[in-house]
């Protein structure tokens, strides 16, 4: 031992005897140091504290400071940048064969692999859900999306304490992690200020967040918030997009942490609001995509294009069928009208044009990772689409997605009168199931469906330059979203820890896909071996090369059908894909001994990852009561102004009666402003002053406003100003016997000040389940849009002094015989009225 070195070797054992740094863990510099840094074994996250191990005297001059060390990933791991696009079919983009140009996609794929047998749950939330945390959606309870949410374990849209995400596995083994754009896995009843916050971005392992929370938003004036905070007002110009300014803020971010530490791993999750609805591209991108006329062929030949791009491509093999036209749900292009036509062309290109703008902006992204001298060691995973193209605009298209929630179907002739709007601030559109169908391609189904491709086939590219060599290549091997964190700890060599916050984990149920990233891999057999899929009843059950799906028994553009009450008995189709790689033929009645064997695998999964009790119903989830703030209460009180409260956080005054009573002071010269508001210009109401005198509106999903308005203006002063509404139908609790006869019926609405009537009138027909969800309840003003933009623009602050807003809804109650009359009609397979 040479002199001197005693004192730094005891200091080095005093170390590991006094953090108790275990076999694996890596220290780096001289222990104590402000410069030391460690790499943990990961087993346990956050580790136990480190001990002091300096000493103490009574004087500093006697003694030895100590700094625990700075955890840091192990050396050379990767940054990850994590993308997925929302509600976008395998057949949408060019880089699986698509007609949409997404040349940052191709990028990816071009310097990496492209994956063609990559599949998700069919829905939003529930993908989003198993790709972060690694395990089966159901297992992280989010079988439907988060709106949807019921009261079992696998449906509560709660992701529990014991399966964390990668974001916090990754945080806390020293990487910097962000999330920006859609969230979704935020319970909708915990997403107002109150809180709790343990389920939003920042709570589950994301140092930073910079999105919107629900399932999607309007481009043009986002729900948006920075961590907890909402972002209002926003708009910094004119032209402001969403879609632009997420990836500003991603790039900056970037670059913050770069400049501050250029050594330093990062985790970023990447997740615009495109493609899903509502379809909002800028005006510059509708011109592109409008100048090539993509689509004036009609579907049924764009679906014989993509196809024979694909096979071009290598992205689908040469003896795969193209799945037929469905011509009992959906008519042949020829057999449309001129006008039909002209609006479905419309639909398209503003659809198209919203992707390749998404792709775009992600292409910035990715460049400013070059940009830093950090492109050679990012494991770049870009998935396209959380979930097959969307069919939830129904048979035509509709310029409100909002009407469709609530089952109104809008003819053509009326959505023409949008056309020139269709994508832009006037308008929250969604094109039409045909299209849907058409950028699946060559697969079956759409979004919504797990039992076929069409709903679950997502095209993604991966590329690392560090590691991956077979610049180019294809895999084919079968995966499931659940397999993406595995991979992204593989890549960076962090182990899956056994224990977080001292919570038992249950292990990840994916597995890693870094297999495949070696060309000597290329055609290995997958790994994955077994896999359920489930969405509202409809289920599938792939083994082995074989997969065994139910019947699809309802369309998903028909979200107010009945719906069956045994979904454990739908019909199953078989399909051998070792050579039908499309689902093109059912061989069920040729092995029916495979059938039941895979049926009966089904079920052992099924009560393995928390998929029963199986449920069909769709649309009435929404209205399924759920521990929110207002669960339980009927009476709803404000004494200030409070913007920003969410519909899942907000009084529920669809298919009730009820009483608005807003106690004001007048000031001098006329009131003028919002009293309350919920929802905005395309659905929900607003009780407000306008120059002076009383209104309250109406806003049924932009096809009609019905108002209640005062004649005269109300004198300064202290004044109480009432709007009543009496509800004829019998309300959610039809529900309860699978009818719809008691929601969205009329009633009389009456307004009066100081108890004088001053304006009475029927409406003929109520919104039935939601309001538009991007907006929000606001008192004192009106944030994002307003319900009428003849009458007033947001903020429109009320200019007077609130002393009190009392909300009273009151439900019906069925009668005895109400309940009679309702059983016999469900018996009867009638709808009662």
């Amino acid at each position: 031992m040479k002199p001197g070195c005693g004192g730094f070797l005891a200091t080095i054992v005093l170390f590991i005897l006094a953090t108790g740094a275990a076999a694996g863990q890596q220290i780096n510099g001289t222990p104590g140091s402000p410069a030391a840094t460690i790499t943990l074994k990961g087993d346990q996250v956050p580790p136990p504290p480190f001990k002091f191990g300096g000493k103490i005297e009574r004087n500093a001059a006697q003694s030895t400071p100590y700094w625990p060390p700075r955890v840091v990933p192990p050396k050379g791991a990767p940054n990850v940048l994590l993308i997925m696009t929302d509600d976008s079919g395998f057949g949408v983009p060019s880089a699986f064969g698509g007609v949409i140009p997404t040349p940052s996609l191709e990028r990816i794929a071009q310097n990496g692999l492209r994956y063609t047998n990559f599949n998700s749950t069919a829905l939003c939330s529930p993908t989003r859900a198993a790709l972060i945390t690694g395990r089966n959606h159901h297992s992280v309870g989010f079988g439907v999306v988060s709106e949807q949410a019921t009261g079992y374990p696998g449906y509560d849209s709660v992701i529990p304490d014991s399966k964390a995400t990668i974001g916090r596995i990754l945080k806390e083994n020293g990487y910097r992690t962000s999330w920006f754009g859609k969230d979704h896995n935020t319970p909708a009843y915990q997403a107002s200020q109150d809180g709790p916050f343990d389920q939003w971005p920042i709570g589950m392992g994301f140092d930073y967040f910079y999105g919107f929370l629900g399932g999607d938003s309007n481009q043009w004036a986002p729900n948006l918030f920075r961590n907890t905070t909402q972002i209002y007002p926003f708009m910094g110009k004119p032209g402001w997009n969403l879609t632009t300014a997420m990836a500003d803020d991603a790039i900056a971010y970037l670059n913050r942490v770069n400049a501050l530490a250029p050594e330093q791993p990062f985790l970023l999750y990447y997740a615009p609001g495109g493609t899903h609805a509502p379809h909002h591209p800028t005006p510059e991108w509708v011109r592109k995509i409008s100048d090539l006329h993509l689509f004036d062929q009609g579907w049924n030949a764009l679906r014989e294009q993509i196809y024979a791009n694909q096979k071009k491509l290598g992205v689908i093999p040469q003896n795969a069928k193209l799945t037929p036209w469905p011509h009992d749900l959906l008519k042949n292009w020829d057999e449309l009208s001129a006008d039909e036509k002209k609006l479905f062309i419309r639909q398209a290109e503003v659809f198209a044009a919203y992707v390749a703008y998404t792709d775009h902006e992600i292409g910035r992204v990715i460049q400013a990772v070059e940009d830093m001298g950090k492109l050679d060691n990012t494991l770049i995973i870009y998935i396209n689409g959380d979930n097959g193209t969307s069919a939830e605009g129904q048979l035509n298209g509709t310029p409100n997605e909002v009407a469709m929630f609530n089952g109104v179907q809008v003819p053509v002739t009326d959505q023409l009168k949008f056309y020139d709007a269709w994508g832009t601030e006037s308008t929250y559109p969604h094109m039409s199931v045909g299209w849907a169908w058409a950028f699946d391609t060559p697969f079956s189904w759409t979004k919504q469906i797990a039992s076929h491709f069409g709903g679950v086939r997502q095209g993604m590219a991966i590329s690392w330059p560090a590691v991956i060599t077979d610049k180019g290549g294809v895999r084919n091997q079968f995966h499931h979203m659940i397999d993406i964190a595995p991979t992204i700890l593989e890549a960076t060599h962090v182990p899956e820890p056994k224990v977080v916050d001292g919570v038992k984990q249950s292990p990840m149920e994916g597995v890693s896909l870094m297999y495949t990233f070696d060309a000597k891999n290329a055609d290995a057999p997958s790994r994955h071996k077994t896999q359920y899929f489930e969405m509202m009843g409809d289920h599938a059950l792939y083994h082995d090369g074989w997969i065994a799906s139910t019947k699809v028994m309802r369309a998903p553009w028909d979200v107010m059908g009945k719906v069956s009450q045994d979904p454990a008995g739908f019909p199953f189709e078989l399909y051998d894909l070792r050579t039908d790689w499309t689902q093109s033929e059912n061989v069920a009645d040729k092995h029916p001994e495979k059938v039941k064997e895979l049926e009966k695998i089904f079920l052992q999964e099924a009560k393995k990852y928390q998929v029963l009790p199986l449920d069909a119903s769709v649309a009435t989830r929404l209205v399924t009561p759920r521990p929110s703030l207002t669960a339980g209460r009927n009476v709803f009180v404000w004494t200030q102004p409070l913007t920003g409260t969410p519909n899942g956080s907000a009084p529920f005054i669809l298919d009730a009666s009820y009483n608005f009573r807003a106690d004001v002071d007048i000031p001098q010269g006329g009131g003028d402003g919002m009293l309350i508001t919920q929802g905005g210009r395309f659905g929900g109401y607003g009780f407000y002053l306008r120059q002076g005198r009383p209104v309250f509106t109406w806003n049924l999903v932009d096809l009609k406003r019905q108002r209640w308005e005062g004649l005269d203006q109300i004198p300064p002063g202290k004044h109480t100003i009432e709007f009543d509404f009496r509800y004829d139908g019998l309300g959610l609790a039809t529900l309860a016997f699978d009818n719809l006869s008691g929601i969205g019926r009329g009633g009389t609405g009456v307004l009066k000040v100081d108890g004088k009537l001053v304006a009475e009138q029927k409406m003929k027909r109520t919104l039935p389940l939601i309001l538009q969800w991007d907006e929000s309840l606001d008192v004192g003003s009106d944030t994002l849009t307003g319900v009428d933009d003849a009458d007033y623009q947001p903020p429109f602050a009320f200019n007077g002094r609130i002393d009190r807003i009392t909300l009273t809804v009151e439900r019906p109650k069925l009668t005895p015989e109400d309940e009679k009359r309702l059983r016999e009609a469900a018996a009867g397979g009638k709808t009662s009225e």
